[in-house]
């Protein structure tokens, strides 16, 4: 049956505005603190590691999605040049990964309203979700404002915290090891991926085959350079381990904590409105109910974005950042493994998808077994439910 299609409305600044607004929040605001926390100095390798991880991947999405210019990224990509197991796999994947990453934003806007209980984020979700119902071309400009102040909030951070601080970026050195920049890499790895977004949107991006490789360079640089600020400013007040106390929540004043809401808001918007098209796509499919893939008069995939919405809010009653934030690292990681592998089975000799590939495999050994069985026994549930609906359906 021939569905009808989203309408082509992204340019290039509206495809780099995407993949910052999905990046620049909880990547800047929440999880180089709890990283530097954790890690110490670590953090200062992991952020360009992390970065470079992020290009080989990111060029692989690009790559599949100027090829197969369709809404579902690697769920699509993985159906096409692999099998229909992997290509669900891929978009279960997804759901689990950026559904935990929309709950992370919407608890980070609790965070730094300082409000504690489930209203606050469900609210936000709710919000948010208005927002995306409205169309991508008003969502873009939206993304636009949210973007420009939580860039203003992390520059006047690094510029304020350096300033005032009373530690120096390079003083107070404490001991690390390879190990521990490869788990720093495996948890911020995830806070560049919002460069999906662009791919996974590649149905409503104009020329997708040209845009979107340039809007995921530009994007991953723009962002690499933002957390180095973010680290730097850090360090300034607290030392290496700035976010284990204090972190970015009690630094910076209004303007910090302004921009963090607004950073929040964007990320949980671009969420949504990627986690709808990959419901839409599974619809399409037939992986799941068919209404899921029905637009409405303005070509919009209600049913689709209000699923995706009530899920992150359920997800955040769960209230805990970090726990949320390693699963999602970890479903992301399988996730861009297969991206990868759909690369090559494109183009075997795509030397970035193999490096790409090579580096997914490599950094999942440093999650958390604890989040590792969860994984599993997710995927393994949607498998049984791809077994069972796909047979009585």
């Amino acid at each position: 049956m021939q569905h009808p299609v989203l309408k082509r409305e992204l340019g290039l600044g509206g495809a780099i505005v995407t993949g910052l607004g999905s990046i620049i929040g909880t990547g800047a605001f929440v999880s180089i603190g709890i990283a530097s926390g954790m890690w110490g100095d670590a953090v200062v390798w992991a952020i360009p590691l992390a970065a470079a991880v992020a290009v080989f991947n990111g060029l692989s999405s690009a790559f599949l999605a100027g090829r197969f210019p369709v809404a579902g990224g690697t769920y699509e990509y993985g159906y096409q040049t692999l099998n229909q197991w992997f290509g669900f796999s891929a978009g279960w994947l997804f759901l689990l990964a950026k559904t935990a990453s929309a709950a992370t934003a919407a608890l980070g806007v609790a965070l730094f309203l300082r409000a504690g209980g489930p209203l606050v984020p469900i609210v936000a979700v709710a919000a948010v979700t208005a927002m995306v119902l409205a169309g991508v071309r008003r969502t873009a400009w939206l993304n636009t404002t949210l973007l420009a102040a939580s860039t203003v909030a992390i520059v006047w951070f690094a510029a304020t915290s350096t300033l005032q601080g009373a530690a120096e970026f390079s003083n107070s050195v404490t001991e690390w090891s390879a190990a521990d920049v490869a788990a720093a890499i495996a948890f911020l790895f995830v806070a560049y991926t919002g460069y999906g977004r662009i791919a996974t949107l590649g149905e409503e991006v104009k020329d997708p085959d040209l845009i979107i490789p340039r809007a995921v360079i530009i994007t991953l640089a723009i962002a690499a350079i933002l957390y180095m600020l973010v680290e730097v400013g850090g360090r300034a007040i607290g030392g290496p381990h700035w976010g284990r106390d204090a972190g970015i929540v009690d630094a910076g004043g209004m303007v910090v904590a302004v921009g963090a809401i607004a950073a929040m808001l964007g990320v949980l918007l671009n969420l949504i409105l990627g986690l709808s098209r990959v419901w839409l796509a599974m619809g399409r499919r037939g992986d799941m109910p068919g209404a899921l893939a029905r637009l409405d008069r303005r070509r919009q995939p209600v049913a689709a974005i209000l699923v995706s919405a009530v899920l992150v809010a359920a997800l955040t009653l769960i209230g805990d950042i970090g726990l949320a934030w390693s699963f999602s690292a970890m479903t992301v990681l399988l996730y861009y493994g297969l991206t990868n592998l759909s690369a090559l089975a494109v183009n075997k000799k795509r030397t970035t998808a193999w490096l790409g590939l090579l580096s997914c495999l490599s950094l999942s050994f440093f999650v958390p077994q604890r989040v590792w069985l969860t994984g599993i026994a997710m995927l393994a549930l949607g498998l049984i439910w791809k077994t069972g609906y796909t047979r009585f359906a």
